[in-house]
């Protein structure tokens, strides 16, 4: 899945949301900087981040993403 449509989807949930991305495909790992993580949980940062995803995951054209959720 193309990382930049990725990004796209995540800034519509999460605007001023900083994401970069290392690797490629299967060993893609996305870091995803935001204030607003400052008061929540590590589940509830990523489930912030991977509810909006959850379509692709379904549909397959994204199967694999390691994540990681900084306080920005």
């Amino acid at each position: 899945m193309d990382k930049n449509l990725i990004q796209d989807i995540i800034l519509k949930q999460i605007p001023d949301a900083q994401c970069s991305f290392i690797g490629e495909t299967c060993n893609l790992k996305l870091v995803v900087i935001s204030p607003v993580f400052k008061n929540l949980s590590l589940i509830e940062q990523h489930k912030l981040v991977l509810n909006p995803l959850k379509e692709k995951f379904e549909s397959g054209s994204l199967h694999a993403l390691s994540l990681e959720t900084r306080i920005g």
